[in-house]
């Protein structure tokens, strides 16, 4: 039965330890990449509507 609770423990730390890589090596940098695709599209959207800046 404690070996069995051992096995579980580190299965549970390989599957957290697996989860942390994914989060930090691809989605973070992909949700960035995102968000500032996003924020210029925006931007460029608004110039063609309203034109570009002027001072």
């Amino acid at each position: 039965m404690k070996d069995d609770i051992a096995i579980d423990e580190r299965q549970r730390k390989k599957e957290e330890f697996r989860s942390f890589i994914f989060l930090t090596a691809v989605m973070v940098p992909v949700l960035s990449v995102i968000v500032v695709a996003g924020y210029g599209f925006l931007v460029w959207m608004t110039q063609m509507v309203s034109g570009p800046p002027t001072s």
